[in-house]
């Protein structure tokens, strides 16, 4: 099964990750000396459990042999010693008192970032299987429904951030839009209840064809209404509402991008030629709020197909990995070359080898959230390595500068920091992320733009949205224009309403771990 957060629970009731604490009881295991490691390979696919038959991804027989589960945290020790970009900062433990998943947590630094945030929030498992269908097309179990918490303690708020199409969540008596805020989970209270269990099981189903009911408000609605939803294999459209909006300049496009999966290769070419159809745009208004990563080299499509000629023979983004590795890929074993600005499909859901349409542009407005991570972040630093004018619309992005290629081993597969990314000219450090020019506190790196709240009273793409006014307004007033960063969304009076303006800052969407990441094909 995947490695799921307990959600709701971990969002309410702040429980805390595993971690810390000394070498375990007792004497080490014959064999274990600590810091000295034996080479991975030694232990690799050496199973508690071995798989039998043939792998669905390749065909190809697994290459499990039966082993122990010592075996499997002593390849983890000795892969994350070779490969964890700060393997000198894990501490030593004999895996011998752990169960597997309990040491591979520990398998990370503990240093902190200079806002006092972990510096390594991004060290998690799939089972294989589910990674796999996860990664290739996008289905998961749920209701097509991504939630917001805005209020995780007492008064609690839960609301929509955006839905699928065709799923649950827009069929039937559901019909949920942004906005909606739901009040009771299969009759537990949302604002005010104490059981959590409940909550999780509602918000989060672990499987298709659960059904579960909710009391909700919808916005500007005078009552709450009631109705069952059952899960189902929902299948994400990761690019969505591609609109031209007419100005007195010239038409501005927008397009909501919200995963870096293989499905939005084609959905991304899709999107370019609709905004280059018919005379085309003259800025773009990229949202990448809700936008966690994935795929590392769709970012790079989608930043080529953004700047067009200015990107081509140029380096989007060069990985670094541990100074064991200065030169050669550890994972590949080839040479370290730059990523380059992808200029064709590289045939994830589109024709490999198709030449990528492109929008010529001098610069593109990026609107942000605390979820814009990863992935994500290396489109706007990318673009800024080589020149292109990124104007930022929102709150600070998460902050990873760092990515890994998927690791399975005896049916799971691991994620831990390989490698952190520098842009053509060598710029890499943002691990508090990247803020608008006039954030008020805590700031990532500085760019040019605005900072303003989430606005749940209007669609995405609708001019009115607080963040898309911004940008509008912004481009109109040649950056002479900003809402004040202290009022989450301060805009024109007729495009905020009370549910945006009470907002203290974005809340928390939760996404799969690794739709929060940089991937790395091999």
């Amino acid at each position: 099964m995947i490695h799921r957060i307990a959600l709701v629970a971990v969002a309410l009731s702040g429980l805390g990750a595993c971690g810390g604490g000394g070498s375990g009881g007792g004497g080490a295991p014959p064999g274990w000396v600590a810091g000295v490691f034996d080479p991975a390979s030694d232990f690799e696919a050496r199973c508690a459990a071995p798989r039998s038959g043939n792998d669905p991804a390749t065909g190809q027989p697994f290459p499990d042999v039966k082993g122990s589960s010592l075996d499997e945290k002593n390849w983890l020790r000795s892969w994350s010693n070779d490969l964890y970009l700060w393997y000198s900062e894990i501490f030593d433990r004999d895996p011998a008192p752990y169960s597997v998943p309990a040491y591979f947590d520990l398998l990370k630094t503990t240093a902190t970032t200079a806002s006092g945030q972990p510096k390594d929030r991004f060290h998690f498992t799939y089972s294989t299987s589910d990674w796999e269908q996860l990664s290739q097309s996008g289905v998961t179990a749920g209701y097509g429904a991504t939630w917001v918490i805005l209020a995780s303690t007492p008064p609690r708020r839960v609301v929509v951030a955006y839905t699928e199409p065709n799923s649950p969540a827009t069929s039937g008596s559901a019909d949920l839009v942004r906005g909606t805020e739901v009040k009771t989970a299969d009759g537990v209270d949302v604002i005010n209840g104490t059981d959590v269990d409940t909550l999780n099981a509602a918000f989060f189903p672990a499987a298709a064809n659960e059904t579960h009911t909710f009391e909700v408000l919808d916005p500007l609605a005078a009552q709450t209404r009631t109705f069952a939803m059952t899960s189902e294999n929902v299948t994400s459209v990761p690019v969505q509402h591609v609109e031209k909006i007419a100005t007195a300049t010239g038409d501005v496009g927008y397009l909501l991008f919200n995963d870096h999966i293989a499905t939005a290769e084609q959905e991304l070419i899709d999107a370019v030629d609709t905004l280059n159809a018919g005379g085309g745009i003259t800025d773009l208004v990229l949202d990448i709020r809700y936008n966690g990563g994935g795929y590392l080299v769709i970012a790079s499509e989608l930043a080529y197909m953004i700047a067009g000629a200015s990107s081509v023979a140029k380096t989007f983004e060069l990985p670094h990995f541990n100074a064991k590795h200065p030169t050669t890929d550890p994972v590949t074993g080839q040479p370290i070359e730059p990523l380059p600005f992808q200029t064709t499909a590289v045939g994830l859901s589109a024709m490999s080898g198709a030449p990528l349409p492109t929008l010529n542009l001098p610069r593109v407005f990026v609107l942000t959230g605390s979820m814009t991570c990863s992935a994500s972040e290396s489109i706007i630093n990318s673009l800024e390595g080589i020149g292109l004018q990124v104007i930022q619309i929102g709150r600070t992005t998460c902050g990873k500068p760092y990515g890994f290629y998927p690791q399975d081993n005896c049916g799971t597969t691991y994620f831990t920091v390989e490698f952190q990314g520098v842009n053509a000219i060598g710029f890499g450090d943002y691990p508090d992320g990247f803020s608008p020019t006039n954030t008020p506190s805590n700031p990532g790196v500085l760019t040019p733009g605005c900072s303003v709240g989430d606005d749940f009273d209007h669609d995405l793409g609708n001019e009115l949205e607080a963040r898309l006014n911004a940008a509008l307004e912004y481009r109109r007033t040649a950056g002479a224009q900003c809402p004040s960063p202290l009022g989450p969304n301060a805009l024109p009076p007729a495009g905020v309403t009370a549910l945006s303006a009470a907002l203290p800052s974005d809340g928390v969407v939760k996404k799969p771990e690794w739709l929060q990441n940089k991937i790395m094909r091999r």
